[in-house]
């Protein structure tokens, strides 16, 4: 009797302490969702802001400076490492200070409103690691359960951030450790995911993007050949964009001696470069409205490799954001391209190209295909189950996040350590011994 006491105080617990991490994350991912937005329709209507781009990079990298790095626990907690510093807080190595949230939220903003190329649920997923440090702080929760806790907000975070609750709920498990779920995390994940995408959707009545599959082509055994090898190729341009974002980001910090201000500023200036010679102001901002055109009808052939530079140089050079809407954006516009030379409905190809370089490049399959599921009401899922699986495998050890760590390598064929990190096993390539 004592133990299913013990267990339904527990549950309770947890159920607790997800819906208060899933109410404040969706009320405040509403808030970063409904400012990006009219930031964004600011920008369009003043294609001058571009200009201030460089500048807001002083800003930003002064607030990084300022109040970026905090001493907890006798480490450094740079708030700069975005998502790597909650990915390490998972792990019980790093903390994520409360005032990340605020913090990555004004950066964000600076990003989004003079037209560097970013994203959003980076922003969600970081201040949902705040908010739970901060839940953490006030309960006293040991320190196997903060780590659960902190998967508890980056769930809420993603759910909220995509109205995508159920993947929301894996992203959180999923998203530390490559090759292995935490199912321990399972009932406050859900809970935070599906509490904080009702509070962003149902209580503050925020309307998500939505991508319309319009025609699924019938099962055969060629169509899944080209499923595969269409989904190599979404893996091997994510596989492109991390090395490209990760190799402009150690290059300038060697360049500019870790000088946040100095290295987003020169960002900022390269990406008003690109924006003039292209002339054209698609490839900044979140890119939704290309991003939506891409399942309608053709856009430019080479879109998905200006997106690509574009998010490389801003994310790369400093700036804050999130990196799921630029790797949608730069699959769905490569599967809509190869429309030209694939005999398949565009929308299914942007589609496929969608989830797939998201997976290779997140290294979460799982949580790609419940994506999947859940932005394309459940249409395709073999082929999209098999997108997932591909991408995943063929991208490699590479990714976002480099402090992602491997608890099983993808195959045998990789000799690498368990427990090992992305970011070392790059080095260890890079250095052999």
């Amino acid at each position: 009797m004592k133990k299913y006491k013990n267990f339904l105080s527990f549950l309770g617990q947890w159920i607790l302490f997800g819906c208060i991490i899933g109410i404040v994350v969706g009320s405040t991912t509403h808030f970063l969702l409904e400012t990006n937005d009219f930031l964004g329709d600011t920008r369009l209507k003043r294609d001058w802001l571009i200009f201030f781009l460089p500048f807001g990079g002083i800003i930003l990298g002064y607030l990084y400076k300022k109040y970026g790095k905090v001493f907890l626990n006798h480490s450094l907690n740079d708030i700069a490492e975005a998502n790597n510093l909650v990915i390490e807080a998972v792990h019980g190595k790093k903390e994520v200070p409360r005032r990340m949230g605020l913090i990555v939220y004004l950066g964000t903003f600076i990003t989004v409103l003079f037209g560097g190329s970013t994203g959003r649920e980076g922003a969600a997923i970081q201040m949902g690691g705040s908010v739970a440090e901060a839940v953490n702080k006030l309960f006293m929760i040991n320190l196997l359960d903060k780590s659960i806790l902190i998967m508890s907000g980056i769930s809420a975070g993603f759910g909220a951030a995509f109205g995508a609750p159920i993947t929301g709920a894996v992203f959180g498990m999923e998203m530390a450790v490559l090759g292995k779920l935490r199912l321990e995390a399972l009932v406050p994940c859900l809970v935070a995911s599906f509490v904080g995408h009702y509070t962003t959707t149902a209580v503050w009545e925020h309307k998500h993007e939505e991508f319309i599959v319009k025609v699924v082509p019938e099962v055969s055994i060629i169509l899944f050949l080209k499923v595969i090898l269409l989904s190599i190729i979404f893996s091997l341009i994510s596989v492109l964009y991390c090395q490209l974002r990760h190799g402009i980001q150690n290059y300038s910090e060697k360049l500019f001696k870790k000088n946040h201000m100095k290295r987003a500023f020169f960002g900022g200036m390269v990406i008003v470069v690109l924006t003039l010679m292209i002339g054209s102001q698609d490839y900044n901002g979140r890119g939704l409205e290309m991003l939506e055109q891409s399942f309608k009808e053709e856009v430019p052939p080479f879109a998905f490799l200006a997106k690509l530079i574009f998010t490389a140089v801003t994310l790369g050079s400093g700036f804050v954001g999130g990196e799921a809407i630029p790797l949608f954006f730069i699959g769905a516009t490569l599967g809509n391209s190869l429309h030209s030379f694939i005999d398949l409905p565009m929308s299914f190809l942007a589609a496929l190209g969608l989830i797939a370089t998201f997976s290779g490049g997140t290294n979460t399959p799982i949580a790609a295909f419940l994506l999947a599921m859940e932005l394309f009401d459940g249409k395709g899922l073999e082929y999209f189950f098999v997108a997932c699986l591909v991408s995943y495998l063929f991208s490699g050890h590479h990714g976002l996040w480099p402090s992602q760590k491997i608890y099983e390598p993808k195959s045998r064929l990789f000799n690498i350590p368990l427990g090992e990190t992305i970011e070392n096993v790059e080095k260890q390539k890079k250095c052999p011994k």
